[in-house]
């Protein structure tokens, strides 16, 4: 698991899980309360604060979760997109969010 957690990471974390589950967003659901899901290591160095993913319940450790028992990690990305290419998207919506605030 990821170390401590420094005050912007914290802070990085919090305004990526205000944005609401990515998913439900691309699914078209509108804003669904998000938890953080930390990225696997597969994405080069280990788990860290920064690569993080803002998903409901239900996407994150649910039937429908990366980290559900029902479905595995290659189904899931499959059927939703793969970590990086959400991240990338996460990464966007936060620069927009940071627009919008100006």
């Amino acid at each position: 698991m990821a170390k401590n957690r420094t005050k912007a990471e914290s802070k990085h974390m919090d305004n990526v899980a205000s944005l609401g589950c990515v998913i439900c967003l691309n699914l078209g659901y509108g804003y669904s309360p998000a938890t953080i899901h930390h990225c696997g290591t597969h994405m080069g160095g280990g788990r860290t604060h920064q690569r993080v993913l803002p998903l409901c319940p239900e996407h994150h450790q649910g039937r429908e979760g990366i980290d559900g028992k029902a479905m595995g990690k290659r189904q899931w990305e499959m059927k939703y997109g793969t970590e990086r290419d959400l991240l990338s998207q996460v990464e966007l919506l936060l620069q927009e969010q940071e627009r919008l605030k100006v």
